[in-house]
């Protein structure tokens, strides 16, 4: 049922359409891929999925395979016809909008729901944030990236690609990299790698809000990262009162990426 790469192109061309470089539309046109991503998401028969950015329906046929209840957004609105003649006869609704603006809370009606996205690189970071800040019905994530950015959002202290979007998401979520995609499974092919990343909502945010408000703690961590190579005493002279690395117990000649989460929250609480 999924569609192959000569699907897709008979698709575009019978609609008059092309990808979209604006949106960074690059269709999935791999069924193995799909199905795999679906088996990834770990979705079936009770479960309520969200995908953002189906484009032509590849990975949401995959999905309506797991038997989960779909819900798509879809932010180009050229599409929109060849993605409802695709999966609205699977049940699949479909919606118009873009997913950093649009009001997810009547989808969800207050039960959790599992977001599954192939994610263009300009909107993958602010989107998963805003999802984790925004939307806490949504408990699960999987969403297919570029491969740096995958590394980034789910990287921990010590890792090169540790930095402040990190340290954001374990503030809410457990992040991991389940996969990786190349990229000749895309059309049009991309020139970079992608990879697959698992977000599991904690049940609660990291840190204990009544130590340390939230506000805090990310200003620390944002201003630490705009000089990520430096010394902590260094990055945070605007910022550090006297004698705020020893109340923490952390020394200031240690550079940011070393830093777990939750000495940042300590860090802060010592000013």
């Amino acid at each position: 049922m999924t569609h192959s790469r000569r699907d897709v192109v008979a698709l575009l061309e019978a609609h008059g359409l092309t990808p979209s470089r604006a949106l960074g539309q690059n269709f999935v046109v791999d069924p193995n891929t799909v199905r795999r991503i679906a088996r990834l998401a770990d979705v079936g028969v009770g479960d309520h999925v969200i995908e953002i950015g189906p484009g032509l329906g590849s990975l949401t046929l995959a999905l309506v395979e797991t038997g989960a209840r779909l819900d798509v957004v879809e932010v180009d609105r050229y599409v929109m016809p060849v993605l409802r003649e695709v999966v609205e006869p699977h049940g699949v609704v479909v919606h118009h909008g873009d997913a950093l603006e649009f009001d997810f809370s009547p989808l969800t009606a207050g039960q959790p729901a599992i977001v599954v996205a192939n994610l263009p690189y300009n909107v993958a970071t602010p989107l998963v944030l805003r999802l984790l800040e925004d939307v806490p019905d949504v408990t699960r994530m999987l969403v297919m990236v570029q491969r740096e950015v995958g590394e980034r959002m789910a990287a921990g202290p010590g890792d090169e690609a540790y930095g402040a979007v990190s340290v954001r998401i374990a503030y809410f979520a457990q992040a991991r990299v389940v996969g990786g995609v190349p990229p000749t499974v895309f059309y049009p092919r991309p020139k970079v790698e992608s990879a697959l990343v698992e977000l599991r909502r904690r049940p609660a945010v990291a840190v204990d809000l009544s130590f340390v408000g939230e506000s805090e703690l990310f200003t620390v961590v944002r201003q630490a990262f705009q000089q990520r190579r430096k010394m902590l005493r260094r990055s945070l002279a605007d910022w550090a009162t006297e004698g705020v690395f020893e109340r923490a117990g952390i020394d200031g000649t240690r550079r940011p990426e070393e830093l777990s989460l939750e000495e940042f929250a300590t860090l802060a609480a010592s000013r």
